[in-house]
């Protein structure tokens, strides 16, 4: 999911997985046989905590378009998701030309950060706009789906938080990390801005050195004491993940920023040994963040590790066509 009990793939400062010859390929099976529902429309959605992105294709298993909005985790509550995930619908529509039809003529596959929260998950079931099929997962569920095309495999998907999942041979998965911020979700967004806050704070009592990288920090929470203080009053997940582009920036000239993404490096390789301790299967890194932690991980993971064949929203696709499509 996506992905885990509070992941978010997706990050609001770093482009989108780009998309490889092979996403075709899971656009065709996630559609296979559509023309046998009566859904007009099919359409795969990525969910977390700093934004929401959607893949809609028609019946005939033709793309569309992509579009995004708001964020839908699930910690942000139902009706915020539906908001943010119809909003991302009624653009990518718009994006196409074509006047946005009535629900009852989609079916809708959901990768969402927090679904591993049952409360979370019935209620956002529950509150189905009018969808004529929904299908939900954890976005961990969804990215691995979409980054191994259906296949076994190895995700660890960086965002603004994180998780590591893997699929087996005989079908079989399981998690790990992803238990919430802050006590988990290594490596991710927020997790780096929790490190980079508590730099800022001992710099300002003295107890480092100023430097470069505390400097921006504090420019960004409103350039002062009270206002680190004030920011850090209202901060949440999603706040602390923002100041991770301000760690990534300053990495190549603040020993401290470097030393947050090569920590984080070591917290990948925790969650890859922990996944597959044989070191045989295939780990797809995944996430906005993904692209930012790749030169900090260390070098035996980097012999390892593939950038991911599909993303969470066309993952989200083959979760329909499992759900709904009966071959």
């Amino acid at each position: 999911m996506y992905l885990s009990r509070s992941f978010c793939l997706n990050f609001c400062f770093v482009c989108h997985i780009q998309r490889c010859s092979k996403q075709s390929f899971l656009l065709d099976d996630a559609v296979k046989d559509f023309k046998q529902l009566q859904f007009q429309y099919l359409i795969g959605v990525d969910g977390g905590g700093t934004g929401t992105r959607v893949l809609l294709v028609d019946k005939n298993g033709k793309e569309l378009a992509r579009a995004s909005a708001g964020p839908s985790g699930l910690m942000h509550g139902a009706k915020a998701a539906w908001e943010s995930i119809l909003t991302a619908i009624e653009r990518a529509f718009a994006e196409t030309g074509i006047s946005m039809p009535v629900l009852d003529q989609m079916a809708i596959g959901c990768g969402l950060a927090g679904v591993n929260n049952k409360v979370w998950a019935d209620e956002f079931r529950a509150t189905n706009p009018g969808f004529a099929g929904l299908a939900v997962e954890t976005d961990a569920g969804t990215t691995l789906l979409g980054a191994h095309q259906g296949q076994p495999g190895v995700i660890i998907a960086l965002g603004t938080g994180s998780v590591g999942e893997v699929m087996y041979a005989d079908g079989s998965r399981r998690e790990v990390g992803g238990w919430g911020f802050p006590s988990s979700d290594e490596a991710s967004g927020a997790w780096m801005g929790l490190r980079a806050i508590n730099h800022v704070q001992h710099a300002l009592d003295g107890r480092s050195p100023m430097d470069t990288f505390a400097q921006a920090l504090i420019d960004f929470c409103g350039g002062s004491r009270d206002a680190v203080f004030a920011w850090l009053g209202g901060a949440n997940q999603t706040k602390f993940a923002q100041l991770a582009p301000l760690v990534i920036e300053h990495a190549g000239q603040s020993p401290k920023a470097k030393n947050i993404l090569l920590d984080a490096g070591l917290e990948v390789e925790k969650m890859a040994h922990a996944l597959d301790p044989t070191g045989s299967m295939p780990i797809a890194l995944c996430g906005g963040l993904a692209e930012a932690i790749w030169t900090y991980l260390p070098e035996k993971l980097l012999q390892r590790v593939t950038k991911p064949s599909g993303d969470s929203a066309a993952g989200a696709l083959i979760l329909v066509k499992k759900q709904f499509l009966k071959s």
